[in-house]
Order: C-alpha cells, then sequence, then structure tokens
C-alpha cells in the first residue's frame, strides 16, 4: 500500500525532504547524482539518439557530472532538441513545493516574497504541493522579438492595483519563464538569435541573482540548470553573444551528422513512418541505403551551403515519401504486399527537392 504525500510543511519536516542535504542540493547536483546512478546500473541514457554513444554522450555526461551549464552546437536535424528536453529523465519523479507558488519555492527555502509570507502566516499548517519532473522543464526558441518581460517579468500593475500593493513591491511581479523553471532546467533554442539586452538580463540572474524590472530592482537567487542550443556559426560570429554570458558556458558540446551511412540508415529507419495501416510493407535494405546516400552526396556537394547543412530530416521525409509512392502504386494495382522500387526513391528524392527548393 502507498503512503500518502505530506500535504502540509509539518508533515514534510518528518520525511527525508528535511534533510539538509535535501534542502541544500541543487538542480545541477540532482541531476549529477541521478547521472551517477543511471552510469553504475549501466542503464541507458538517452534513449532513441543513435550514433552518438561514443562522440556526444560522454561530453554531456562530463557536463553534467561538472555541474555545468552547456550548449549543443551543430546544424539543422541532429536531434539536438531531443537531447535536451531527455534531460528531464535525469530530474527526481517529483518535488515538494509551497502550494500556488509560481516559482516553485523549496519548502524550507523559498525565495519569493509569496513564500516567506505564506510560510510565516501558517507555519507548520502551509500547504505543499507536488511537482512532477515533467513539469520542471521550460524551453524557448530565441527570436529577435523575445522580451526581458517574456524572459525574466514584469511588473503587473493590475497586480498591484487589486493587491493594494505599491509598484516596487515584489508582489506585483509577474514572473517569466525564467522564474518559472526555478528547480528545473531552461532550455533557450538558437541562443545567437536573442537580443543583447536579454542577454545581460540572462547573465544577470545567472551571476548575481538579481534584475531591474522597470526600474525596481528584484532579487531572485534562482536554482537553475540552464542549456541551450546553436549554430555554430552564429555562436562563434562576433557579437552574436555578450562575452560574460559565453563565459558562464561551462561546456561546449559539438553534435554532428552520421559518420556512416550503416548509421544514418539505422536513424532514419527508427524515425521515419514506415509501419502503416493497411498492405503490409517491406522495406528493401538496398531502399534505405539509397535513401540515405542521397543526403551523403549531398552534404559532401560543394554547391550545399555547408551553413545550413543537410537535416537528417531530409532521408527521413525521403523514406516516407518513397514508402507513400510504393503504396499508392500498391492500391491502383491490388498488390498484396508494398515493396518500393528504384524508382520510386528517384521519384520522391525528385519531390523532397522541389519542396526544399520552394522553401
Amino acid at each position: 500500500m502507498s503512503t500518502a504525500k505530506p500535504s502540509t510543511l509539518g508533515d514534510l519536516r518528518q520525511t527525508e525532504w528535511a534533510a539538509p542535504t535535501r534542502i541544500t542540493r541543487s538542480v545541477k547536483d540532482e541531476l549529477r547524482e541521478n547521472l551517477i546512478c543511471l552510469l553504475e546500473n549501466g542503464s541507458p541514457l538517452f534513449p532513441g539518439i543513435v550514433g552518438y554513444e561514443e562522440t556526444v554522450v560522454p561530453q554531456l555526461v562530463n557536463a553534467i557530472l561538472s555541474r555545468h551549464n552547456f550548449i549543443l552546437l551543430g546544424l539543422r536535424g541532429q536531434a539536438k532538441s531531443r537531447i535536451v528536453r531527455q534531460l528531464v529523465s535525469l530530474l527526481d519523479e517529483e518535488i515538494p513545493i509551497l502550494a500556488g507558488s509560481e516559482v516553485n519555492d523549496q519548502p524550507f527555502a523559498p525565495i519569493s516574497k509569496y513564500g516567506r509570507e505564506l510560510v510565516a502566516e501558517h507555519g507548520d499548517r502551509t500547504p505543499i504541493a507536488w511537482l512532477p519532473r515533467e513539469n520542471r522543464f521550460v524551453e524557448k526558441l530565441a527570436t529577435p522579438d523575445v522580451t526581458i518581460a517574456d524572459i525574466i517579468g514584469d511588473v503587473d500593475p493590475i497586480k498591484a492595483a487589486r493587491g493594494g500593493h505599491l509598484l516596487s513591491d515584489e508582489l506585483t511581479m509577474h514572473y517569466g519563464l525564467l522564474p518559472r523553471a526555478n528547480r528545473g532546467i531552461f532550455a533557450i533554442n538558437e541562443l545567437p538569435d536573442l537580443a543583447g539586452k536579454i542577454q545581460v538580463g540572462l547573465f544577470n540572474v545567472m551571476q548575481e541573482g538579481d534584475v531591474q524590472l522597470k526600474g525596481y530592482p528584484v532579487r531572485l537567487n534562482l536554482d537553475i540548470a540552464l542549456v541551450f542550443t546553436a549554430n555554430p556559426e552564429d555562436y562563434t560570429a562576433r557579437g552574436k553573444i555578450i562575452t560574460p554570458l559565453k563565459d558562464r558556458i561551462g561546456s561546449e558540446i559539438s553534435t554532428h551528422y552520421p559518420h556512416s551511412v550503416e548509421l544514418g540508415a539505422a536513424i532514419t529507419q527508427q524515425e521515419a513512418w514506415v509501419a502503416r495501416d493497411g498492405r503490409p510493407i517491406r522495406v528493401p535494405d538496398f531502399i534505405v541505403e539509397l535513401v540515405e546516400r542521397i543526403a551523403f552526396e549531398a552534404r559532401a556537394d560543394k554547391r550545399v551551403d555547408k551553413k545550413s547543412g543537410v537535416s537528417q530530416r531530409l532521408p527521413i521525409s525521403t523514406l516516407e515519401n518513397v514508402v507513400s509512392s510504393a503504396e499508392r502504386r500498391g492500391i491502383l494495382t491490388k498488390e498484396k504486399t508494398v515493396v518500393p522500387r528504384v524508382s520510386d526513391a528517384f521519384h520522391a528524392a525528385s519531390q523532397e527537392a522541389q519542396r526544399r527548393r520552394a522553401t
């Protein structure tokens, strides 16, 4: 029979969550400890990530063991976003927070004024909520129109009027994505596209734990693991990333396209939608290899822009079109089993080329 989870601060004091090591443990410590457990047990670290076992994964392990903020540098279609999202599996299944807290306040060490006042008012009767690990991951695509209010927060005059607070009061603040990711992972995709002033605000929170909103200083001692992704060309360009922020990124991890056709084919077969309803489908190995070699030839072609690269999505979508072409023929000719031919591959590759030229 499962034991009921603590619902008040007093109940929580009677559990392991009240241990000093638990109270002071940071998110990066949590990621590190859970990663060590997986390594000791020989458990898979990043299921579904093919071809990175000897290259990218060791770098990721080192970065997490070092408690670093890190950045994944790579071209399109190199599984950067998938890797970042799988970091959630290294978090505890759930953690206790103060009920109603927008910044996931640690019950024994709240950082927000709301949390401190809640504990001061209710003491051991303070209500506790439980936050699952999937809700401890916040992801944002960096675009030029992202504002400091989106990332950090803003003063909310309506909240001030309803609560009878001064605008300078912390309780009038509407928190942005970064504070709401407190005690979790905050990921920013395409970091160089983030405006310079937003990068400054991000750095201030990382380094000093404070930020100014509309001229009012706000102290936010956030506990966050920061992860970024970027195109290596953009990342190394001058003026793209402010130096203090770049200096706070402890590890730079380079991703890559598959080093062999066999690895590429394994990824494509894993990701492509081939198993469909209706007639049985059998895709010969030479068809899969042919489709994969299209991508390899394109990556080696001097006419292809190396800054953009040839995404792994190209052979994936091409293989799906190959199967669809054979499926259409099978329906029209009433074939019992759908088997792609070489002509289907040429037809699909032509379609894919036309689509990419149009975009």
